[in-house]
């Protein structure tokens, strides 16, 4: 009996030791095809957008083109990088930066790396707009701090702070300073029709609701400021991957590890998230900082995303099943 016993765990033992290698093998290449998917999805998004956008007739080759600043080659022909857009519409890098994140300013076909370009179409049709260019720069303006955001709105910093803890105003921004503290940037439009439009709250006592935030010591502009770069984010593409990638940017690992348990799901998710926003800190202990503002964190803050995720995914899962486009199968 003993020794039956015994050969039955040595039949079961190198059953495992001979399925084991078969089951890696099956998940490697998979993830594998993962990978190349992931890879594939980013080259057909940037051709099939070059394509698009490419001029009927080409200029004829030895053709001048206007101060050398147009990109010469394939699918490039009459498309500017960010810096000399910016100078175009006379703009500095992070006034054009904001313009872009706004969607003032929409960009064309990315690059060989992944840097966006934009079309001169979409420069002359900003430079069309009224009051051009004092009314972009307007829109574009930002202040930086609690004391220049409260200058602006004509109240002290400590009313200012606590409008912006409790969720009244949203920062469009933010930035590292030399101390790893966090410095958030406003919308000067912003400031000045939040005032225009609740004076009663530039003065007198803080609501109910308000001193209950307070007294939690609650701090919505995290989240607050999350919930504006999603959107923001997603109102740039219709694509089901592309918006199933930015919902799945600001999850925790954890939360979406759950959300997502397919691995090779989550590597075409992570080849298609957007990039970090500009301004972004690259020094690593800045950086550690600022990431932290990349995620959600409170549960009711994961919940919305992670419902909105499986929403999407969902989408995009049927459209890779019709289509074969994008995405695993």
């Amino acid at each position: 009996m003993a020794q039956t016993t015994q050969l039955t765990r040595m039949t079961q033992a190198t059953r495992v030791t001979q399925v084991t290698p078969a089951v890696r093998a099956a998940e490697g290449v998979r993830t594998a095809q993962a990978v190349r998917t992931a890879q594939a999805v980013r080259t057909a998004r940037t051709t099939r957008v070059a394509c698009a956008a490419r001029p009927a007739r080409p200029p004829r080759p030895g053709t001048p083109e206007r101060d050398g600043t147009v990109v010469r080659g394939g699918d490039t022909d009459g498309l500017l990088g960010g810096g000399q857009a910016a100078g175009e519409l006379g703009l500095s890098r992070a006034e054009f930066a904001r313009a872009v994140q706004l969607g003032i300013v929409r960009a064309g076909p990315a690059g060989p790396g992944g840097a966006a370009r934009f079309t001169r179409t979409e420069l002359d049709r900003v430079r069309s707009a009224g009051g051009f260019p004092q009314a972009l720069r307007e829109r574009v303006e930002t202040v930086a701090g609690a004391e220049a955001a409260a200058a602006t709105l004509g109240v002290g910093p400590s009313r200012f702070t606590r409008l912006a803890r409790c969720g009244h105003i949203t920062p469009v921004g933010y930035r590292i300073n030399r101390y790893r503290a966090v410095v958030w940037l406003y919308l000067a439009s912003e400031l000045r029709d939040f005032a225009a439009r609740e004076p009663g709250m530039l003065r007198g006592s803080a609501p109910p609701a308000d001193r209950e935030l307070m007294a939690a010591k609650a701090d919505l502009r995290p989240a607050r400021w999350r919930e504006r770069h999603v959107g923001l984010l997603l109102g740039r593409t219709a694509d089901p991957w592309e918006r199933a990638a930015v919902l799945a940017s600001v999850l925790p690992e954890e939360d979406l590890r759950e959300a997502v348990p397919d691995p090779a799901e989550r590597i075409v998710l992570a080849a298609l998230a957007p990039p970090a926003p500009y301004g972004h800190p690259q020094v690593p202990a800045a950086a550690a900082v600022a990431s932290r503002l990349l995620r959600a964190e409170p549960p009711d803050e994961t919940g919305r995303y992670r419902t909105s995720l499986e929403f999407a995914l969902t989408g995009a899962r049927g459209q890779s099943k019709s289509t074969g486009e994008r995405g695993p199968t």
